[in-house]
């Protein structure tokens, strides 16, 4: 089974939605509202400046996800893509869903000479994911992600 890669459509809205909530559960504990998570996943939709997503299909049902943002960086004059709401349905991991996703993504950033590099965050504790991004070719770039936020719409599952 090879997965196919295309652009997300309006009609993928469930699926990313679902996608979304399920990661933020599982892999960061925590739990997304998702009336809010399908406001966000719609204005990139409506806002192309916000991103891009993708869906993976096999058998022409999606069973995985990603999307690019983009960050400008002054030190290099380009953009960084940034890989978000990255989502393998369960059933469909090990089966190089998400390596599709990437090589899709990657072949279109080489392709615009506005990209000057991929990037991601990954939760400490995921050496899973932390594998499979290292097996694409992807490296630790030394940084440790700081937040605040100001949304109060993510609720923390471990009760922090």
């Amino acid at each position: 089974m090879k997965a196919r890669v295309r652009r997300a459509e309006l009609r993928d809205i469930p699926f990313l939605v679902n996608g979304n909530v399920s990661m933020a559960l599982e892999a960061e504990h925590k739990h997304l509202d998702p009336a809010t998570v399908e406001r966000g996943v719609r204005a990139v939709f409506e806002s192309p400046g916000h991103g891009q997503y993708f869906v993976a299909e096999v058998d022409g049902q999606p069973v995985g996800q990603a999307m690019y943002t983009c960050e400008w960086s002054d030190w290099r004059a380009g953009d960084f893509w940034w890989f978000q709401s990255v989502y393998v349905a369960p059933e469909a991991r090990r089966m190089g869903v998400f390596r599709a996703l990437y090589r899709h993504i990657e072949g279109l950033a080489k392709a615009d000479p506005r990209v000057c590099g991929l990037r991601l965050y990954v939760e400490r504790d995921n050496e899973r994911a932390q594998e499979t991004y290292r097996r694409c070719g992807m490296q630790d770039a030394g940084y440790v992600v700081m937040e605040v936020d100001m949304s109060g719409a993510v609720r923390s599952a471990r009760g922090e």
